[in-house]
């Protein structure tokens, strides 16, 4: 079975959806969960699914091996950035080739790079009068928002649309598609 590890920074919907997607299927599990933030909620989910889950420092994570050691040690298959706001670190990329993929909020390469995350990209969406956003979900490269991308799913807007309404249908795309991209990837990256 491929085990995966999660790394949030938030709530954890997506990772909460993500876990109980595999939880259902005996192709991999979510085996860790890694957070930036000690009180993100992602915490609570991952202990109410009995998944291991940790919080690290920018020490932990960019100047030592302690994030790296773990995923090791875990014998990970598959890292998957779920609302993961902090640049992935070049040394965890080397060691898990073309094994990380993001989701991000909108049709790269528009509305893409730092800071370009959540609220923001909806504000900017609606800000620029668009037709259309969505969902691309993309290997991790050393820079924001530019790796191979692998799926993208759109979803129409009107006139009408604010960066609230924007985001109920954005996460609606990444409920439903994220998880089965994953095990897409999974099955296609052995």
């Amino acid at each position: 079975m491929k085990r995966i590890a999660i790394f949030a920074s938030g709530s954890g919907t997506n990772a909460e959806n993500i876990i109980e997607y595999f939880q259902e299927r005996n192709t991999a599990s979510v085996v860790q969960v890694l957070t930036n933030n000690q009180h993100a909620k992602v915490l609570e989910r991952a202990k109410t699914h009995k998944i291991s889950a940790f919080s690290f420092n920018k020490t932990a994570l960019y100047h030592s091996d302690d994030v790296l050691n773990l995923l090791q040690s875990a014998h990970i298959d598959l890292i998957v950035l779920a609302g993961f706001l902090w640049k992935f670190p070049e040394h965890i990329l080397a060691a898990f080739p073309n094994k990380v993929v993001n989701i991000h909020p909108a049709l790269l390469p528009k509305y893409g790079g730092k800071g370009m995350y959540g609220s923001h990209v909806h504000t900017a969406v609606v800000a620029n009068k668009e037709k259309e956003s969505g969902i691309t979900i993309h290997f991790v490269n050393e820079n924001y928002d530019e790796g191979a991308i692998i799926f993208q799913a759109k979803t129409n807007l009107t006139e009408i649309d604010t960066p609230e309404t924007v985001a109920q249908k954005i996460h609606q795309l990444e409920y439903k598609h994220f998880p089965e991209v994953i095990a897409h990837v999974l099955t296609s990256n052995n």
